[in-house]
């Protein structure tokens, strides 16, 4: 996968969670848990009307507890996600979250040690800060952090054994020690914070995805993510990524994290076919799928056509990748852009159309570095590539 740094950069506090840790402590009622249940599943599966409809029978049920209100804020992140340049949801997510976080304080007001509290206005905190770090609004994102973990922590100190509660803490683990390691800017701001331990982290996340109640998914989803993007290991990231498709299959992030994965082991048949599927599902429009998952599938698409010698279909691929990237970067040329730029070249090198690969390697100087695109650009223009 190739998107811009910040794409990775949690706020950072790192503590949001989807799935309601200590949910069974926090009312014993089997009514409010399964609606609540259902709900979180649809959310995963993108069935977003029928996850706000359970949702808000939490609010009926319950309308003074603040889970309806956190899980309806979390149906409009997924739609956030879906198309994470767009800020048209940005204000009203914040307003819900707000909400949240003032029935939370309220709660608090009466018993500074209300589980249900800390945790739904720690994670509120934690939302908060994860969508200023994608609008890369460093310093709210930060201050969000500096809010959230001693909420977080109380939270932790008051039920330590919960394996719900090893999400959240997990997270800070892992992303306080790698994220100033991966991105110097972010380095000054952990200042403040204490120290992470990313082995520490790893394990959390494994017994949460294993053994949590609420948090599996969630944590499956981190763990997912840090094994492909960070660790590399993408033959342990695989059949996690697998199994959160089988269990969701509308949700095009499942989906394009098991091609990503599988092109990572080299598995090129199997990547194919997924990213073929991933295209079907944008040519059918199917709710999720849009034109930035349309990319993804014919960057990798390329990538295999290139890998067996169909270098004309391959070219293809990457001037549709280009042509899509061209309309969706706005903020200056992306990940994909530049690499599929630079494959082209590569290609035209293979085709002894020097002339045309130099073009396309002048371009990639003129972009923003991704896994040594402009270094490996200006290596061929020296020397073309394949020789």
């Amino acid at each position: 996968m190739i998107r811009r740094p910040h794409r990775f950069l949690l706020p950072l506090c790192l503590l949001a969670f989807l799935r309601p840790p200590l949910l069974a402590q926090w009312v014993e009622d089997s009514t409010f848990d399964a609606h609540t249940r259902k709900g979180i599943d649809h959310v995963y599966n993108l069935e977003l009307e029928k996850a706000q409809a359970k949702f808000r029978e939490l609010i009926r049920l319950k309308p003074n507890h603040p889970a309806g209100y956190f899980f309806l804020a979390m149906v409009e992140w997924w739609r956030i996600l879906l198309d994470v340049d767009n800020t048209a949801h940005d204000e009203k997510f914040y307003s819900m979250l707000d909400k949240v976080i003032a029935l939370c304080d309220r709660r608090l007001d009466r018993n500074e040690n209300d589980l249900t509290a800390l945790f739904f206005k720690g994670g509120s905190i934690g939302f908060r800060g994860r969508l200023r770090a994608y609008r890369e609004e460093w310093l709210k994102a930060a201050n969000d952090g500096r809010l959230a973990l001693p909420i977080v922590q109380q939270a932790y100190k008051l039920s330590p054994e919960n394996n719900d509660v090893l999400l959240g803490i997990g997270i800070y683990n892992y992303y306080a020690e790698i994220i100033p390691e991966q991105y110097p800017l972010v380095k000054p701001f952990m200042l403040f914070f204490p120290k992470g331990d990313r082995k520490t982290g790893i394990k959390q996340l494994e017994r949460a995805a294993a053994r949590a109640k609420y948090a599996d998914i969630e944590a499956s989803y981190f763990l997912m993510q840090l094994l492909h993007n960070y660790e590399k290991d993408y033959a342990k990231a695989l059949p996690i990524s697998q199994r959160l498709h089988e269990r969701f299959p509308n949700n095009p992030t499942f989906h394009r994290y098991v091609g990503r994965c599988y092109a990572g082991v080299g598995q090129w048949s199997e990547m194919k076919s997924i990213f073929d599927d991933v295209l079907d599902r944008v040519r059918k429009k199917q709710y999720g799928y849009n034109a930035t998952h349309e990319r993804e599938a014919e960057y990798y698409l390329g990538l295999y056509d290139m890998n067996i010698a169909q270098y004309e279909a391959a070219l293809k691929h990457f001037m549709r990748c280009d042509e899509i990237s061209r309309n969706l970067d706005k903020q200056g040329a992306s990940g994909f852009m530049a690499m599929a730029n630079l494959k082209m070249g590569m290609i035209y090198d293979l085709q002894t159309k020097r002339e045309v690969a130099v073009r396309q390697y002048g371009k990639v100087l003129k972009m923003d570095e991704y896994q040594d695109s402009r270094k490996l650009a200006e290596q061929f223009l020296k020397k073309p590539y394949g020789q």
